[in-house]
């Protein structure tokens, strides 16, 4: 009876490990399929996110909170938040032209970007500051639907 207990505890034992095993070798041969199969989304914002860190960052900072900042010929602006106030009340057009034209301490970058570039840095800022939001309608009467820009 002992005899026949010992073979049947080791059988047992033989038979748990040989599936665990198997359990184990599916399961990392699943992994590995799943990984080397798997493709990472490519990033639709990838050039203007280079476009953002040449021009924007210094200022807007790297989310567009913005705050204080200082230049380097000393000046000191306090710069709006590209992510809450009154940027998500702004259409399109406002965003253009202050790119483009600069003021209120920004410069001008309508002769130092394309329209293209300057039209994904206004999609980039929605979709990565502002949750996505639709942009408020632009004004009937916008001078910004006449305006040329550099193409």
């Amino acid at each position: 009876m002992k005899v026949k207990s010992f073979v049947l505890a080791g059988t047992a034992a033989l038979l748990l490990m040989t599936g665990c095993q198997h359990i184990a070798e599916r399961s990392s041969t699943n992994s590995a399929n799943n990984n080397s199969g798997a493709q990472s989304t490519p990033d639709q914002f990838a050039a203007t996110r280079a476009v953002f860190e040449k021009n924007c960052k210094r200022c807007h900072g790297e989310t567009g909170s913005g705050g204080p900042v200082k230049l380097e010929d000393g000046t000191r602006l306090k710069v709006p938040s590209l992510r809450v106030g009154h940027a998500l009340r702004h259409p399109d057009s406002d965003f253009v032209k202050q790119i483009t034209k600069g003021g209120d301490g920004m410069p001008a970058f309508g002769d130092k970007l394309k329209a293209d570039d300057i039209d994904g840095l206004i999609r980039f800022i929605r979709h990565e500051f502002q949750g996505g939001m639709t942009p408020p309608a632009e004004p009937m009467n916008s001078p910004m639907k006449n305006m040329k820009m550099k193409p």
